[in-house]
């Protein structure tokens, strides 16, 4: 049987304290609807500029799970990467994030424990105007070695 080559994310071998990334997203419409849509989080605060305007906020907010969920993509796409499984994910939101705003969040790997097969990674997030929205801990369960990884194909012969 031909199994399909898989691209998979760094092992905990392969990670090093230090490590990092930057990812910089822009929060659009698109974005806050599909979040809306799939979460049926009708909260006025993040959709309803008239609510908002009421609240200290004044103007809509982004949700926080949803900033959670760029960082979980960010660490499922690239560091470690594909395979990668979150355990424990500890977050403080700073600051509100609003509608169209740019953040950039910059994560760096701050401990990496080979016994229990965790790495540790920091992430913090500022907006557009240098301010910190948010700060994070997050401990991921690399990939773990397959025989399925990119560049290997299992063939028995039959």
């Amino acid at each position: 049987m031909i199994l399909k080559p898989r691209k998979i994310g760094k092992s905990i071998d392969d990670i090093e304290e230090g490590d990092s990334l930057s990812l910089t997203e822009k929060i659009e419409d698109n974005q806050l609807l599909l979040y809306l849509g799939l979460t049926n989080d009708a909260n006025p605060l993040y959709i309803q500029h008239d609510f908002a305007a009421q609240t200290d906020y004044k103007k809509p907010i982004v949700p926080s799970i949803m900033l959670m969920g760029i960082i979980s993509s960010a660490i499922s796409k690239h560091l470690p990467g594909p395979g990668s499984h979150i355990v424990n994910f500890s977050s403080n939101f700073l600051e509100p994030v609003y509608h169209y705003e740019t953040v950039t969040f910059d994560f760096e790997v701050i401990k990496v424990d080979t016994m229990k097969e965790v790495a540790t990674i920091s992430v913090k997030a500022i907006n557009e105007e240098d301010q910190r929205v948010l700060d994070a801990v997050v401990m991921v369960r690399p990939p773990m070695k397959t025989s399925i990884e990119e560049g290997s194909e299992s063939d028995d012969g039959e």
